[in-house]
């Protein structure tokens, strides 16, 4: 089971309100983005999303939450293997990085929603919800960060303070959410060079010799 995340099991009207609502989050931020928004994205009525859910806060909150699942159940089998520290490291960056690629609609929403909390633009209502989301989202990074820790006591990594290492190295992680534009035609093999480049930029910074995720 995934750290502090429950088993989200969806339907598939569920699952498509999400991903037309994560599209629509990521084109035009929380602030512009309506229920009306959403439902032409889906090609239905607004009547279908509030069969699901009360308010476009509860929606943005379960794409944000449906967001870190995937990021949770990506890591999964690779935290607990029983390779080193700096190869679970490693490979736990390649499919992050992957997700941040493939899964770009939901991973900017869960940005958004650290933003929000962060800049306390959030009703009292919403703080509740968002302060549980965002201490999954920091138990997620502690799982890096404690991998961090034993690489570097193996001798694989050297760094540094680790709170800063960690935020840093996430900084590049989580980058291509920002800069990262789909291409007519691309294949799993370039997304995965990208996330490659990407995980090795990282490596050095964290004084990783090179090495395949």
């Amino acid at each position: 089971m995934a750290l502090g995340v429950g088993e989200h099991m969806l339907d598939s009207s569920r699952a498509d309100i999400l991903e037309a609502a994560a599209h629509c989050f990521m084109e035009r931020g929380y602030s512009a983005t309506s229920i009306d928004d959403v439902a032409r994205r889906l090609g239905a009525t607004k009547g279908r999303i509030y069969h699901h859910y009360s308010s476009k806060s509860d929606l943005f909150a379960d794409v944000f939450r449906f967001g870190m699942e995937m990021n949770y159940k990506a890591i999964e089998p690779l935290r607990h293997s029983r390779e080193k520290a700096v190869e679970r490291w490693r490979k736990m960056a390649f499919v992050h990085v992957v997700q941040m690629i493939t899964k770009r609609q939901f991973q900017r929403v869960v940005w958004e929603g650290v933003e929000m909390h962060l800049r306390g633009a959030t009703t009292p209502e919403q703080r509740t919800v968002f302060a549980d989301l965002i201490g999954s989202r920091a138990r997620y990074s502690d799982v890096f960060r404690d991998l961090l820790a034993e690489a570097r006591d193996d001798g694989d990594m050297a760094f540094g303070n680790l709170g800063i290492t960690n935020q840093l190295v996430f900084i590049t992680l989580n980058s291509p959410i920002f800069w990262y534009s789909p291409r007519a035609g691309e294949t799993e093999g370039y997304i995965r060079e990208i996330a490659r480049q990407i995980v090795s930029f990282a490596m050095h910074g964290l004084g990783m010799k090179e090495g395949n995720p």
